[in-house]
């Protein structure tokens, strides 16, 4: 049997309320398997992080990075190799441009998700030539 890990629900929770005015505007274009037909959930934890954005079913993490980024641009290289690591694919954008931009934004992630195939394909059928 697999152990259950608990997660930090209260935490992720709380990041969802205070997203940020770019996150929500993502928000609006992502949420309800609207690009792709991919599903995305917020803040969801991921290692020792919580992703913005997160396809579970294509391992793709999308980060809105504000203006305290500009400062830490170590600590995210870092965190960004660490999701990496782990398996993940991770997509930045910065606030501005998704606030200024978000039909190109939409595009950069749905190019992204056209370029990363599922990673478990539905096993051949009987009869499939």
């Amino acid at each position: 049997m697999v152990a259950f890990k608990p997660r930090n629900t209260n935490r992720a929770k709380s990041l969802r309320n205070q997203a940020t005015p770019a996150e929500r505007e993502l928000w609006k274009y992502i949420s309800k398997r609207q690009v792709s037909g991919r599903k995305f959930s917020r803040q969801m934890p991921v290692g020792p992080y919580y992703a913005d954005f997160l396809c579970r079913e294509l391992g793709l993490i999308i980060e809105i990075d504000g203006y305290s980024h500009e400062t830490q641009q170590a600590y995210d290289a870092k965190r960004t190799g660490d999701l990496v690591q782990l398996g993940y694919k991770v997509l930045r954008f910065a606030n501005d441009d998704v606030l200024s931009n978000v039909e190109g934004v939409i595009g950069q992630i749905e190019r992204a998700l056209k370029s990363n195939p599922t990673p478990s394909p539905s096993r051949k059928r009987e009869g499939d030539i």
